[in-house]
């Protein structure tokens, strides 16, 4: 029986290693860019479901209540009976399952009565940098569509 002599050729050497993790890197970063616009894309999507959602929930606060919440109390006022005036007798809530959420990068959802062009009320999510405006991930997302 003959054993295998081992040689100093039979490993890889430094640069064959090296080439083997850049390629191995440019083939992670490649992944990971096209994730990252999967994710800003669902994010988006989010915003639009919760922000429908709380629109819907709004329509049935105001078939019960008369009125939209103001701005002060909110849209918590969908999750628990308003502590400030004017408090509907008629709030028969909760009108959302939990808590009022906050947008997917974490912002509350920024809420106004009366809303644009005539509107009952607004809502609006800043997007990813949480400022009014922009572009792309940055872009806002509003209940009127805009």
């Amino acid at each position: 029986m003959k054993r295998k002599q081992y040689l100093a050729d039979d490993g890889l050497t430094i640069m064959e290693t090296l080439i083997v993790i850049a390629i191995v890197l440019i083939l992670t970063s490649i992944a990971g860019f096209t994730g990252i616009q999967y994710l800003d894309r669902a994010r988006k999507a989010a915003a639009r479901s919760q922000i429908d959602s709380l629109s819907v929930a709004l329509e049935a606060y105001y078939i019960d209540c008369g009125r939209y919440p103001t701005e002060e109390q909110g849209l918590e006022a969908l999750w628990k009976i308003p502590t400030i005036e004017p408090v509907s007798s008629g709030w028969s809530g909760p009108y959302i399952y939990k808590k009022t959420p906050n947008d997917p990068w974490g912002n509350p959802y920024e809420y106004k009565t009366p809303g644009p062009d005539g509107l009952p009320f607004s809502i609006r999510s800043f997007g990813a940098d949480g400022r009014e405006g922009g572009e792309g991930k940055n872009e806002d997302i509003t209940s009127w569509g805009e």
